[in-house]
């Protein structure tokens, strides 16, 4: 597997390192022992897989609070999505700055995101499916979420057409730095 390393602190994309032969090739999606090498969470107790039907669609920014702050890896199995993270945390030297990468079923990357950080992604193409696992069980009552434009991070999205958020992800409220 490949490792590399974001401006977030501690966030990573990680790709797949493919061993070809004539049926196709055969890759690690994860590995327990890598991710612990490298002081990554290398233990999920929930995978997610989200559907998302149009182009343009945000899903995010979402995180969760200690005790339930969350670990999240995502890749997107069908279709292709913008991914970001926010660094939500005051004691962290990427406090306030995001990161982004374009998870696409074809290149088969990773977004790693850790926790303390805000997480969310936009669809690129149409029928898009995204997998992630999360460290922490869903817990409503510590469960936030931060505007996907708010100027506070001046996040870049890839797609410039509409945008489509839930009504949910619609109400989030600006963040202070």
């Amino acid at each position: 597997m490949e490792f590399r390393e974001l401006s977030v602190i501690g966030a990573h994309v990680i790709g797949i390192e493919p061993i070809p032969d004539g049926r196709g090739f055969f890759a690690r999606a994860f590995c327990e022992a890598e991710f612990a090498d490298r002081r990554l969470c290398s233990h999920f107790v929930q995978t997610n897989l989200a559907h998302t039907d149009r182009v343009g669609t945000i899903r995010g920014l979402h995180y969760q609070t200690a005790p339930h702050a969350e670990v999240k890896l995502i890749r997107c199995i069908r279709g292709a999505v913008w991914a970001v993270c926010v660094d939500l945390r005051a004691d962290s030297p990427s406090y306030g700055q995001w990161a982004g990468a374009e998870l696409t079923a074809e290149n088969r990357d990773m977004l790693y995101v850790p926790a303390g950080c805000a997480h969310g992604y936009q669809a690129l193409r149409d029928d898009t499916e995204v997998l992630y696992s999360v460290s922490t069980p869903y817990a409503p009552r510590y469960e936030r979420g931060v505007r996907w434009d708010d100027p506070a991070f001046g996040i870049e999205w890839k797609y410039g057409g509409e945008v489509i958020l839930s009504d949910k992800d619609a109400s989030w409220k600006g963040y202070r730095l």
